[in-house]
């Protein structure tokens, strides 16, 4: 009896004890989350997408009834957001807001807010909102994706399956991923990966160091049905540079290489007798361009821009879209088995394609170019003119960044647009209160979205 009762006073004692270790410490994420909390917002967006009828049926619908049927689909579309500026900028993910007519920003402290969509970019999936208000706003502090470690601890904070400013933690798992988008355009490159929970809601939130400080923006869950945690974000430093590009300049100048390019396989491997299996195999160089003057060759194999190692010319387009023009990245290339590392200072896309001066219809549009055809998965046969940005989404549902037109009808009239001095002749000539449709091309397949030009 004495020795269980030794015992129990021994358990006990013990439970006092551990019950004393760092009774007085807090968890370093309460702090995190109490310093970059406030800035995170919610977002809403909601609008209407067109959705245009069967291209074997239009034909029909044209020949007995006049005119082509389409539906105006509503939308609302949930995520989240953070106040990097004290001026009421916000960044989060282009899908987030895409197409959207109103977006509602909601903050912590229950205050809600209409934003202004000032820019995106869909293949950086970055959006830029603005709110504006007499208040003070709170922010949270950008910090630098460069020096990044594997392992450092990962803070989520969002809104998940619409549930309100949500914390999960990790570690940062690994760098430089690369995920398909969604509707097989692409890559998403140069991915955070995480184990920090991150579920749909999520998009656009910051993912956070212990510091507090945001290391990158919550994009893309991989198989959220299996049960499968991972999660990747957009490194801070890309988004930086966006940000504050299109915020002092009023666009992010896309960085331009200046080579026509296809994939490294097997048979080219063979017949060319190339040293590499896989990478971008450059078939010419445009003269004057930033890789003529660098030095890339017709003949060379890109294998890697910056960290990326490139697979094939699908992740090479998507790679140098993360850059802007001006800034200098090491490329690194295999010509005749020998591995070469170039300086190259990075150009402009409108050095060679040229983009309209004035957006027409909310659409920022440009020139068809070789390369594009490999980029947007389109059949050599289709000419017309690329749109590059869509800078106001309240005029055209329907439409977004890739598209390609190739017609325009006006009244039923059409004209064919095969550059944009077509494009800039008929659409600066349409007079009011015309129906317009559009025929655009998305990875082959032909759709038509009209509007009212009022």
């Amino acid at each position: 009896m004495k020795k269980l009762l030794v015992v129990i006073t021994v358990f006990v004692l013990s439970l006092n004890v551990f019950a004393a270790v760092n009774a007085d410490v807090e968890s370093p994420f309460i702090k995190v989350a109490e310093e970059a909390g406030p800035a995170v917002v919610s977002i809403e967006a909601k609008g209407k997408q067109s959705m245009g009828i069967d291209p074997y049926f239009e034909d029909f619908f044209r020949r007995f009834f006049g005119e082509i049927p389409q539906q105006n689909r509503e939308f609302q579309s949930l995520g989240t957001g953070f106040i990097f500026d004290e001026e009421g900028y916000i960044i989060t993910n282009y899908h987030v807001v895409e197409n959207a007519s109103n977006i509602n920003v909601t903050m912590t402290n229950d205050n809600s807010f209409e934003a202004k969509y000032i820019g995106g970019d869909s293949d950086l999936d970055l959006a830029i909102l603005k709110i504006e208000t007499d208040r003070k706003l709170p922010t949270v502090e950008l910090g630098d994706s460069d020096n990044l470690k594997i392992g450092q601890w990962a803070i989520a904070i969002g809104n998940p399956l619409g549930f309100s400013h949500t914390i999960t933690t990790g570690v940062v798992s690994a760098f430089n991923r690369k995920i398909q988008k969604p509707d097989g355009s692409g890559y998403y490159v140069d991915l955070i990966q995480t184990d920090a929970a991150i579920n749909p809601g999520n998009s656009g939130g910051p993912l956070l160091d212990i510091h507090g400080r945001v290391i990158g923006i919550n994009t893309v869950i991989v198989n959220p049905t299996q049960g499968v945690n991972l999660g990747f974000a957009i490194p801070i430093n890309l988004a930086k540079r966006f940000a504050y590009s299109l915020i002092e300049d009023g666009s992010f100048q896309r960085a331009y290489l200046g080579v026509y390019y296809g994939d490294v396989n097997e048979s080219l491997q063979k017949a060319l007798g190339l040293k590499v299996s896989k990478g971008a195999y450059i078939n010419d160089v445009v003269d004057g361009s930033a890789a003529d003057k660098a030095g890339i060759k017709a003949g060379d194999v890109i294998t890697k821009v910056g960290n990326n190692d490139i697979e094939d010319g699908a992740e090479l387009a998507s790679v140098l879209r993360t850059y802007k023009a001006g800034e200098e990245v090491t490329i690194t290339v295999n010509r005749n088995g020998e591995k070469l590392e170039l300086n190259v200072v990075l150009g402009k896309a409108e050095d060679v394609a040229k983009e309209t001066s004035e957006s027409y219809f909310g659409l920022k549009v440009r020139n068809l170019q070789n390369s594009d055809y490999n980029k947007l998965d389109l059949s050599k046969d289709i000419k017309g003119i690329v749109i590059e940005e869509v800078t106001n989404q309240n005029y055209i549902y329907g439409v977004k960044a890739g598209d390609v037109i190739s017609q325009i009808a006006i009244n039923g009239n059409y004209h064919n647009i095969s550059n944009v001095e077509d494009w800039e002749e008929i659409a600066s000539s349409i007079e009011k209160n015309s129906y317009v449709a559009l025929i655009i091309h998305r990875q082959n397949i032909r759709y038509v979205v009209k509007f009212f030009y009022k």
